[in-house]
């Protein structure tokens, strides 16, 4: 039986709490052990040295240092991938890095003959604060998107994002769990999910939140993500008047039983690259609302069915649908139970055979 034996993946790293990682566990896993891949990643300055989710024993890690001033960091990066991919030799090379440096590794490895696949894990809308800059370099991205021998992109509304180029494909995130026990939605507890970071959006959660204070007493907000050093949000929420309401965590390794302790999920994110905690919060059991932004929630949640979507920024619409699962316990527990069954499609079983599908395509 003839098939495509070995990929390389190329990340910046695999230590963080991010969604990046997460799934990049969860895919390569699957890949070695239950579709029988041999399975590389290559790191930058021995970022996999102390992996915050677990990665499959048989994967082997590789890492090249780069540092410097920019044209060294260029040569080094260059340099490196080069050495990497001749030493292992891969049939496949993907590239999860949402930054502009991992747009040039077709070019990089252009005599190679290897076909090079880009993965984009977030939404161009990401850097939509950041001005001109943010849009030369987006540009820039658009232009060498068409370099790659397939550009996997992970909901329909992301297609839009690169429409000129023929390599696009939808691949959507695989679900992280799916467990037998799930919430019984009847605590008095929200989540949310994510890091301290504008694009999450904690600073309209955390409006919503004082404009609920007078539903149910004993309703609490759990926020689970990496702090920032100025500690943001916290403040925010001492200036509202709802610090006594509102618990700040760290990243959890077990957010799954976090989940199962929780009743609703919350999104307030102005744009998500796919939304991996709406899937995995839903896998639990859970009823979501979330804004509608870019990209990600609209091909996971069905409006009024299994969860709300939000117009984007509507502080006042969130309030209500939030306002309305808190006070039905009923409705909590059907959409969450319709979220729990319709989420199902993202399982890894379905996912990462169409990455299967994608690979022997590119080997054939």
């Amino acid at each position: 039986m003839t098939s495509m034996k070995k990929i390389l993946y190329i990340t910046n790293g695999i230590n963080g709490s991010g969604g990046l990682e997460r799934v990049l566990s969860i895919k390569t896993t699957v890949l070695s052990e239950q579709f029988g891949y041999e399975v590389h990643i290559l790191v930058l300055n021995g970022a996999c040295q102390k992996p915050f989710y677990t990665f499959a024993l048989g994967i082997k890690m590789h890492t090249i240092s780069v540092g410097g001033n920019p044209l060294q960091y260029i040569q080094q990066y260059r340099n490196g991938i080069k050495n990497i991919v001749q030493e292992v030799q891969p049939d496949i090379v993907s590239v999860c890095d949402d930054g502009l440096k991992g747009f040039f590794v077709p070019r990089i490895l252009r005599h190679s003959g290897i076909p090079v696949i880009y993965e984009r894990h977030a939404s161009v809308q990401i850097d939509q604060q950041q001005g001109l800059k943010a849009k030369v370099i987006q540009g820039l991205m658009r232009r060498l998107a068409g370099g790659f021998d397939a550009f996997v992109v992970l909901t329909q509304n992301n297609l839009n994002e690169w429409h000129a180029h023929n390599n696009l494909q939808v691949i959507p995130n695989p679900l992280t769990f799916y467990p037998e026990h799930i919430s019984d939605t009847q605590a008095p507890k929200m989540i949310a999910v994510g890091s301290h970071s504008y694009n999450k959006g904690y600073d309209l959660l955390l409006q919503v939140w004082k404009r609920l204070q007078d539903v149910s007493p004993g309703w609490e907000l759990h926020i689970y993500g990496r702090i920032d050093k100025e500690q943001t949000y916290p403040a925010m929420a001492k200036e509202l008047g709802v610090a006594n309401t509102v618990y700040f965590h760290e990243p959890d390794p077990e957010i799954m039983l976090r989940y199962q302790e929780s009743s609703i999920m919350v999104l307030p994110s102005r744009s998500e690259g796919f939304g991996m905690v709406l899937i995995e919060a839903m896998a639990c059991g859970l009823p979501c609302v979330s804004f509608d932004c870019p990209s990600g929630p609209r091909d996971i949640i069905a409006h009024g069915e299994d969860g709300f979507l939000v117009p984007p920024g509507n502080i006042g619409e969130m309030t209500e649908r939030l306002r309305e699962l808190m006070t039905d316990d009923k409705l909590r527990k059907d959409m969450g139970l319709l979220a729990r069954e319709r989420v199902q499609r993202f399982l890894p079983k379905h996912v990462i055979g169409q990455w299967d599908s994608l690979f022997k395509k590119l080997t054939k």
